[in-house]
């Protein structure tokens, strides 16, 4: 199982996370998502706040495979990676797609790193992954 984190801040996040949520459902099967979680940017200034979710997702495709598809849904959901600042590297967004988790994989490479190496930073992140996975429980 897969947990990808999902935010928006730029237009109806929770439109946009709906939306993403659908394109992804293209490449396996949504297993469960938590509830949304409105959040200031982190690692930047901006005056949008973030609307944040996580899902949990079932796939064949293997991590590079489906991290190259969740780049193709954000360019075409508008992403751009135009950078605040060249030291910041963080900026408004319309959709941000982020693979967390994936089972017990871990990956270090130049284009994907598995657990996400910030996961324990992001409350936003934190929040919704212990919701979703303590629903996983139960279910």
């Amino acid at each position: 199982m897969v947990f990808i984190g999902l935010g928006s801040n730029l237009g109806n996040g929770p439109a946009l996370l709906r939306e993403a949520t659908g394109r992804l459902a293209t490449y396996g099967t949504v297993v469960g998502e938590s509830g949304y979680v409105e959040s200031d940017p982190w690692g930047f200034e901006s005056p949008y706040r973030f609307t944040n979710a996580v899902i949990a997702f079932e796939t064949r495709l293997l991590p590079l495979e489906l991290l190259a598809h969740t780049q193709r849904i954000e360019r075409e959901m508008g992403r751009t990676h135009k950078r605040v600042s060249d030291e910041e590297g963080y900026s408004n967004r319309t959709i941000d797609i982020d693979l967390l988790l994936w089972d017990d994989i871990f990956m270090d490479t130049p284009q994907l790193r598995l657990p996400h190496p910030r996961i324990q930073d992001r409350t936003f992140v934190t929040e919704p992954l212990a919701e979703l996975k303590a629903w996983l429980e139960m279910n």
